[in-house]
């Protein structure tokens, strides 16, 4: 049986030696997130912090923060929840190794959850000022809730059954919000809560929300899990924890886990916005400040011996890397049952996820063809944008795995994208889709939640060689130099600083491309990127990734060397540009503040808590 509860988890952790206790006075303004990110760089231990100033809760962290701890804490249900996932990919399994699938029913019988009259987190009330007060980035907007398991139920099918339980941003301080009465609910696009917010719309009534922290780590999982629409996380969140979560069921009200730590029951009224944010988000950059809904705190319940779990979000990777890997463990056998014809896809975390999406998919349209093109890949690419949380990918790259060498996968970067780059023909193979909808949390668009994808597919025989040296010589036009080789066939250079409007391009990255053009060799770089700074850009893949990726929008951003448009299809002759500098409209990138890194550097000298930790 799993953890019931975050004391149990906290002290099973402690046991094993994988938690330390910080005893000393630590701040939750800025001071507690950087302790937690640091600690998670370094591959630390989970932490508890018992005296957070001014707050009478002790806070922990980094409980998830290593691919070995998320396997210690859910080590009883791991195996049977993949085999679980796997019989769903192919029941007969079950008939042919019946002694595999034995706990199965077992385990459907943990998805029901139990209804009971009152638990722990019921015996006590709190006001929302009483609550830690966690502010991750110095630039942060109030106080936020960062592990919070948002749960709501459909107006129209109420239930379990209809239930949607997410991790939404939950500001609990600052801006306009009403000081023990409002709390911020940010909710990005393509999220379950939306359907029943929409719903409450319709109907002219409130959206009944409850917010849990703590409680089983089953359910904090749960709430970060991208399950198909209509499959409830509390379902997900019973497997996953070995046992039936206790629910308690109010009149009125919606359930509330009875071993949850932390528990604020509200309303979202219709019609009702306010400023939320800004906030230090996974893209490594502030997303800034939009009108959300507005959540009225009813009641804020909390257990006797409440602990409350936090994380920090930032440029990757944090700690919900780890969740990513594990929620990968997980599904990856699910992938060709959910998209057709797709074996793999791999959400890039250096890139922040949601901007870059490799994959690997089938080309069999035509098998007899002796020059193979990409054709059902590029039906693999649109189920892929139309689909779950791979619909928030910005740029998709898809290969053909008919030509691709024996165990070779989308999750080695580097060889992925040098077996694309071999392969790609750039007058053919890049399609665009333009004024669609975009993740939230990128500002690279041309509006909030509105920007531009790109889909790039390779298949077929190698069509150039990828050039490992500089061309010699050659002339880059005013306020473009210190090119760079990055790797095989991709260059980058240090481009000057953007000054253009939002929704733009910039002529001066035409000249650019005319220029390229006319350089002999120049198609043996069939990628070139052009950054503020490309020494930092060129210094290894986490760096390539992260900026090449999270500060362009394919439409506006993408040149050409050998540039052209014909019958609205663009291509490029010899290279693609991708304009990766920081624009005038983009939010700007996560920074620490220098004395509160110079505090924590005092908790990691010679008799300090985190001595030979950090």
């Amino acid at each position: 049986m799993g953890y019931i509860n975050t004391r149990e988890c906290l002290d099973a952790l402690e046991a094993r030696g994988e938690l330390v206790r910080i005893d000393v006075p630590v701040d939750a303004a800025i001071e507690a997130g950087a302790i937690q990110r640091r600690v998670f760089h370094a591959g630390g231990p989970a932490l508890l912090f018992t005296n957070i100033k001014g707050c009478r809760f002790p806070m922990a962290a980094n409980i998830y923060g290593t691919r070995e701890r998320m396997h210690f804490i859910f080590r009883d249900t791991i195996e049977t929840v993949q085999r679980l996932m796997k019989l769903k990919l192919n029941p007969m399994e079950a008939l042919k190794k019946p002694w595999q699938y034995l706990g199965a029913p077992r385990t459907a019988w943990h998805t029901m959850p139990r209804t009971v009259e009152t638990g722990p987190v019921m015996e006590h009330e709190a006001a929302l000022s009483a609550l830690p007060g966690l502010v991750s980035w110095p630039m942060d907007g109030g106080a936020y809730v960062t592990l919070p398991q948002v749960y709501t139920e459909s107006p129209d099918n109420p239930g379990f059954a209809g239930s949607n339980l997410g991790m939404y941003r939950v500001q609990l301080s600052g801006g306009e919000f009403l000081p023990e009465r409002e709390v911020g609910l940010h909710y990005q696009i393509h999220r379950g809560i939306g359907h029943h917010h929409a719903q409450a719309i319709a109907r002219g009534e409130p959206l009944r929300v409850n917010v849990f922290v703590g409680g089983p780590p089953a359910m904090t999982l749960a709430a970060v899990m991208p399950l198909p629409e209509g499959l409830a996380e509390i379902f997900f969140a019973g497997a996953m924890a070995g046992h039936r979560i206790a629910m308690v069921r109010r009149e009125g009200g919606l359930p509330i886990p009875a071993q949850a730590d932390f528990c604020l029951c509200g309303r979202v009224m219709p019609g009702e916005q306010k400023p939320e944010g800004p906030f230090g988000d996974h893209l490594g950059y502030y997303s800034l400040t939009h009108d959300f809904p507005v959540m009225r705190v009813d009641r804020v319940y909390h257990r006797a011996d409440a602990v409350w779990p936090f994380t920090t979000v930032g440029r990757p990777p944090q700690e919900d890397t780890v969740f990513g890997g594990f929620i990968h463990e997980l599904t990856a056998e699910l992938v060709p049952s959910v998209f057709s014809g797709v074996h793999e896809v791999h959400a890039v975390d250096a890139a922040g996820v949601h901007p870059l999406l490799l994959a690997v998919g089938s080309e069999r349209y035509v098998p007899y063809a002796e020059d193979r093109q990409p054709q059902e890949l590029l039906t693999n690419a649109m189920a892929l944008l139309g689909n779950t949380q791979t619909s928030l990918s910005k740029y998709v790259l898809i290969a053909a795995k008919e030509d691709m060498a024996p165990g070779q996968s989308c999750h080695d970067i580097p060889a992925f994208l040098d077996h694309m780059l071999r392969r790609v023909d750039l007058t053919r193979d890049l399609h665009f889709i333009t004024r669609t909808t975009m993740d939230t949390l990128d500002y690279s668009g041309i509006s909030l939640n509105q920007g531009s994808k790109l889909v790039l597919a390779a298949a077929g025989a190698v069509r150039r060689t990828l050039a490992s040296e500089l061309p010699s010589g050659f002339d880059l036009p005013r306020g473009f130099r210190d090119a760079r080789l990055f790797a095989p066939g991709i260059m980058v250079l240090k481009g000057p600083a953007h000054r253009r409007k939002r929704d733009q391009q910039d002529p001066a990255f035409d000249k650019l491309g005319e220029a390229l053009a006319r350089v002999r060799g120049i198609e043996g770089f069939p990628l070139i990127v052009v950054a503020d700074d490309a020494a930092f850009t060129a210094r290894d893949w986490d760096n390539f990734l992260w900026v090449t990726f999270t500060r362009s929008d394919p439409a506006t951003d993408i040149y050409g060397a050998g540039a052209f448009t014909h019958a609205k299809h663009w291509g490029a002759s010899q290279a693609v540009i991708i304009d990766a500098r920081l624009k005038t409209y983009h939010a700007p990138p996560l920074e620490p503040d220098p004395e509160v890194e110079r505090r924590v550097d005092a908790l990691g000298a010679s008799g300090g808590p985190l001595h030979g930790i950090i």
